[in-house]
C-alpha cells in the first residue's frame, strides 16, 4: 500500500486523541501542538484530523470527556456506607486519576484554555464545571435543596478549583500532595457542616 492510499484511510477519534497526547508529551508543549504535525504523526491527512476535531481545544475537550466517562464508570456501587466526604473524595479523585497518565499535558491544556486571548473558552468551562459539581453532589448522595444546595455547590466548586490548581503544579508521586489537599479541604468543609 502506498502512502497516498494509506493516508486516505480513516482514523478514528480515539486514535487521534491518543496520538495528540503522546505527541504533546514527547514535545513537552501542548500549546504549540500542530494539527499538521499530528496528521503526519497519525499517518493521515489534515482533512481527516479536522473531520473529528476542529482544533486542539476540541481534542482537549475530548480528553476531559474521557476523564468524565472514567469517573462515571462502574466501580462505585458500594460506597453508600461511606460518609459524604469519603464518597466525594473517591468520586472527585477518580476524575484526577483518569487525567494522571498525561498530567503535564493536561495542566498545559488547562493553561491554554485560560490564556487571555482564549476568552471564548471560558464560558463553556464554567458550564462544564457546574455540570461536574452537580454530578459529584448526585453521586455522593447530597440531596439538599435551597440555600443548603447553593452552599454545597459553592464549597465544592472552591474545593475543586483549589485542588485542581494544586494538582497542576504537583509533581509528587501520583500527585499525592494534591490528593492530601483535597482530603483536608473536604474534611474541613465537613467539620464546618457544609456537607
Amino acid at each position: 500500500m502506498n502512502t497516498a492510499q494509506h493516508k486516505s484511510q480513516t482514523t478514528d477519534a480515539s486514535h487521534i486523541l491518543n496520538a495528540a497526547l503522546e505527541l504533546a508529551q514527547e514535545q513537552g508543549n501542548w500549546y504549540d501542538l500542530s494539527l499538521v504535525e499530528l496528521a503526519d504523526h497519525c499517518d493521515t491527512s489534515i482533512h481527516e484530523i479536522h473531520s473529528h476535531f476542529a482544533d486542539t481545544n476540541a481534542i482537549a475537550d475530548a480528553w476531559f470527556t474521557q476523564a468524565l466517562e472514567a469517573m462515571l464508570a462502574p466501580g462505585l456501587d458500594d460506597i453508600n456506607h461511606l460518609s459524604a466526604t469519603a464518597r466525594l473524595e473517591l468520586i472527585i479523585w477518580r476524575w484526577f486519576e483518569a487525567l494522571a497518565p498525561y498530567h503535564n499535558v493536561t495542566a498545559q491544556m488547562l493553561k491554554s484554555k485560560l490564556h487571555l486571548p482564549h476568552i471564548h473558552h471560558w464560558v463553556p468551562m464554567i458550564f462544564d464545571l457546574s455540570r461536574l459539581v452537580q454530578l459529584w453532589r448526585d453521586m455522593a448522595g447530597l440531596r439538599a435543596g435551597g440555600r443548603r444546595r447553593q452552599t454545597e455547590e459553592i464549597v465544592l466548586t472552591g474545593i475543586f478549583l483549589v485542588t485542581l490548581s494544586a494538582w497542576c503544579r504537583d509533581n509528587s508521586w501520583q500527585q499525592s500532595e494534591a490528593h492530601s489537599r483535597l482530603l483536608s479541604l473536604l474534611e474541613r468543609a465537613e467539620k464546618l457542616g457544609q456537607f
